[in-house]
């Protein structure tokens, strides 16, 4: 039965030199009406992170250099026993009450896998968890949707709170910068797919779910502030170049991994035209890299693109495809 026995809830918090949103995002956790088993993978931040954590007797792991969101996670989830994990960004801040709503929603549903709060943008200090203007904010997320040929948006990101978007309602997934998910799902699947690094891992869990036969809510009253990039900002030299050539590469892997064949020369398509974006935006070196990448391990993918059709049903993920 597909239960989250055992709580606390554990929650997984990677960070590479966020100690300017740690501490809120932290505090934030800690004023939860449920009983936290919180971790904090440190992935080789160079900021104070670390003598932070150990200053506040923070549960942590320092990892000697960043091995990525992916696999910060999961050694998280590893190290924790909680039957649900929330796994949240740094660069996040919780409303009160939301892991409570959060727990209470997964739980009402046997057959959820997980579940994500109401993402708002945090634009500021002062709309942060501490009293802010929930209600005029902009939305980073109120769920994953998928286009026709298979690439991940979030929906209403940049956009205000539409009442159609603060519906609780059935989602194809969940954002990877906050999102309470069943232990077993992720036990099931193998966690996220630690060779992706970072970008499009939660998409690729979501699709891997999806198939196995999850499910996937949207749970507008539970708010949480989210920035975005914080971590992959501060820690890149070029982190725009750095950003395009792994959601190239993460996002054309997805796809050859579910995507159906007739989609084929829609995503040839759309792939030109990333191209063409790329080289107006002085990206298009960064971007053709990611992609040749994706195509380098095209054997690899096709042989897990097999093993997801005979494991699952494709047509579960691919039902949303283009879906509003």
């Amino acid at each position: 039965m597909r239960t989250t026995e055992g709580r606390p809830v554990a929650v997984v918090v990677p960070s590479w030199d966020t100690l300017r949103f740690l501490p809120r995002c932290l505090d934030s956790v800690r004023g939860q009406g449920v009983e936290a088993e919180l971790l904090v993978v440190d992935n080789g931040s160079r900021d104070g992170s670390v003598e932070y954590l150990r200053r506040e007797g923070i549960a942590h792991v320092a990892l000697p250099e960043n091995v990525g969101f992916a696999a910060a996670v999961n050694l998280g989830v590893r190290r924790t026993e909680a039957g649900a994990i929330l796994v949240l960004n740094a660069d996040t801040a919780l409303e009160p009450g939301c892991l409570d709503r959060l727990v209470e929603a997964l739980e009402s549903d046997a057959t959820l896998g997980g579940v994500q709060p109401r993402i708002l943008q945090w634009e500021g200090a002062e709309t942060a968890a501490t009293g802010g203007a929930v209600e005029g904010a902009r939305l980073y997320s109120a769920g994953q949707a998928l286009s026709r040929d298979g690439r991940a948006f979030e929906l209403g990101m940049g956009e205000g709170q539409r009442p159609e978007l603060l519906r609780r309602r059935e989602v194809f997934g969940v954002c990877g910068a906050a999102c309470l998910l069943r232990r077993e799902l992720f036990e099931e699947l193998g966690g996220y797919d630690e060779t992706y690094f970072s970008f499009y891992e939660d998409v690729d869990l979501n699709v891997r779910a999806r198939i196995a036969g999850w499910r996937f809510e949207h749970v507008p009253e539970a708010v949480v502030w989210h920035v975005g990039n914080a971590a992959w900002s501060e820690g890149f030299e070029r982190p725009g170049a750095e950003n395009a050539r792994l959601v190239a590469r993460n996002r054309l892997a997805t796809q050859l991994k579910f995507a159906p064949l007739a989609a084929a020369p829609r995503i040839a398509a759309v792939e030109a035209g990333a191209l063409a974006r790329a080289a107006r935006q002085r990206r298009f070196g960064a971007t053709l890299r990611g992609k040749l990448e994706a195509l380098r391990g095209l054997r690899a993918l096709l042989r897990e693109r097999r093993r997801l059709a005979r494991s699952g049903d494709p047509a579960r993920a691919r039902s949303w495809l283009g879906r509003p």
